[in-house]
């Protein structure tokens, strides 16, 4: 059964930095694309950042420059490192797989 857990969320001031994990068991992430995305309220889902099998990533025009997907294969977890964040960045965020399976999300607040 493929699990997919995201952790790191919480409050930050703006300009601040968070890290999000996605842990996965059933499945191992290093042979699929992972994809980041967030929801804000009121607001339609976004794509945020993904990272393919082979390593190439792809960032939402919104984050490029502040944001980064990385793979630990050892640990079977992609992150996201988010600096510079801004109150626009306020959203939950969550992992998910082409299949369609995606966890639950962690929240993110950038407020003063």
């Amino acid at each position: 059964q493929v699990q997919l857990v995201e952790s790191g969320g919480g409050l930050v001031q703006p300009g601040g930095s968070l890290r999000l994990s996605c842990a996965a068991s059933g499945i191992n992430l290093r042979f699929t694309v992972v994809t980041w995305y967030r929801r804000a309220p009121g607001k339609e889902r976004e794509t945020v950042a993904f990272i393919t099998n082979s390593g190439i990533t792809n960032y939402a025009e919104s984050v490029k420059g502040r944001f980064t997907i990385s793979r630990d294969n050892g640990k079977n977890t992609v992150s996201l490192q988010m600096n510079s964040l801004r109150p626009e960045d306020t959203a939950d965020y969550y992992c998910g797989l082409p299949s369609g399976y995606r966890g639950q999300g962690t929240q993110v607040t950038v407020s003063s």
